[in-house]
């Protein structure tokens, strides 16, 4: 994959995103010193879901329905995209600037970007221009990434997830956003489009290394005035510290050859998250932690060989929540709580033809103030596994077939099951 011009990542149930893992030409033009590119798909799916039935027990983080069973038509775990990019060579500098723009086919409510799904007449998608940044420099020394592009952690975890041409978790079924699941939440936590300014190393014998500097991001309270509410979950949305990600990778292996080709990697997240000054005082006296820190990091290894590919990846993190970025992070107190996780996945491709098996698994641990009681509805684990069919109709239209079962259980022993069909295709220019 062209990581310059190809990366089309995508959000789907207001928060998510994803990028495109195979390289396509794109439409190249020529304009004095520059070279322009276009590229991007389009894609669509039937999609049913069976959910448990609603006497079950909500879970709080879980990601498996309840309620009526569903059909839709809908986009996968990639919305449709369509990137620009622009590279030049001057003064000794390889120059790159891209910006990509991710349109749903699912309405949302007046067009927003990631509002709330609403399949009702007169409505229309959102477009969401989440890819916006610059790149100068060389192979001799390496590259500097300024603006919004995909995040390090767990940046491979979702590049090398077969899901990423399909669908896998169909979350919000019955009024799709502009995206699926796919396994984000189940087997990784999302990597997110972030603000950055990161610097990449030439490749050294098939080492390579990152490390950049982004925007903090908030973990939303609610309640704010009233801490000893039930309901309550504080916040921590004042930065004065970046966040930190770093990753090393080592890639060896001619996938044109009929050897042995492969990658292994490992990053690392972390950052500080303090309660806004207003509510200091508030937070002492009732005994709430008013500031942490949410550190994580995560490995994988993909190999291949003749027409097989394996992935295995793992990540663990305290205080960097699940699904997402700081989405359940902490107890009411603020004492954090751990999560791990990860996937398997085995690929074979028959000529035109790649059949699939992944399972993966989000586990959310309890932070020391809490306890699994019979109210304790927090998610303890999301679980998935994915029986993929993906068959190459032509070099640009891939036509697939999944069928997704996903399992949620809290920490009260409540579980909610949930399985998908979709069928459906995409295509890529």
């Amino acid at each position: 994959m062209n990581m310059r011009t190809k990366l089309v990542i995508a959000a789907g149930a207001a928060i998510w995103l994803v990028p495109m893992t195979r390289a396509v030409a794109g439409i190249d033009v020529t304009a004095g010193d520059w070279k322009i590119d276009f590229s991007g798909n389009v894609n669509a799916f039937y999609v049913g879901t069976s959910c448990d039935d609603a006497s079950h027990e909500a879970i709080v983080g879980g990601l498996a329905c309840t309620g009526d069973h569903s059909v839709s038509v809908r986009n996968g775990l990639l919305p449709a995209a369509l990137v620009f990019s622009a590279t030049t060579r001057q003064s000794d500098f390889d120059i790159d600037v891209t910006i990509g723009f991710y349109p749903g086919i699912n309405s949302s409510l007046g067009g927003a970007v990631n509002g709330a799904a609403n399949p009702a007449a007169l409505q229309s998608p959102g477009i969401d221009a989440r890819q916006i940044y610059f790149t100068f420099g060389d192979a001799s020394w390496g590259t500097v990434k300024m603006g919004r592009d995909i995040g390090l952690f767990a940046k491979d975890a979702i590049l090398d997830d077969m899901t990423l041409l399909g669908v896998g978790t169909a979350s919000g079924n019955p009024a799709p956003s502009n995206t699926s699941l796919g396994r984000i939440g189940i087997g990784y936590i999302y990597t997110d489009w972030q603000p950055q300014i990161t610097y990449t190393t030439p490749s050294f014998s098939g080492f390579s290394g990152s490390l950049g500097l982004f925007q903090p991001l908030n973990k939303p309270g609610n309640v704010a005035d009233d801490p000893f509410n039930p309901a309550f979950q504080p916040g921590y949305t004042s930065h004065n510290t970046p966040q930190i990600q770093a990753g090393i990778a080592y890639a060896w292996g001619d996938p044109k050859s009929a050897g042995v080709t492969g990658k292994v990697w490992l990053d690392v997240v972390s950052q500080h998250l303090k309660a806004d000054s207003s509510l200091v005082a508030i937070y002492n006296a009732a005994g709430i932690s008013t500031d942490y820190t949410g550190t994580g990091f995560d490995g994988g290894v993909k190999v291949g060989v003749a027409g097989f590919e394996a992935v295995l990846y793992g990540y663990s993190g305290k205080g960097i929540g699940t699904t997402g970025f700081y989405i359940l992070p902490t107890s009411a107190s603020g004492e954090t709580r751990k999560s791990d996780g990860g996937y398997v996945q085995a690929t074979y491709k028959f000529d035109k033809l790649k059949v699939g098996l992944s399972y993966g698994i989000s586990d959310l641990k309890l932070a020391n103030d809490e306890a699994a009681t019979a109210g304790n509805t927090l998610v303890k684990r999301n679980e998935s596994g994915v029986v993929g069919v993906y068959y190459s109709l032509t070099k640009s239209v891939t036509l697939v077939g999944e069928y997704v079962a996903t399992k949620a259980e809290a920490w009260n022993s409540a579980s909610n099951r949930q399985n998908d069909v979709a069928l459906g295709g995409i295509i890529f220019f």
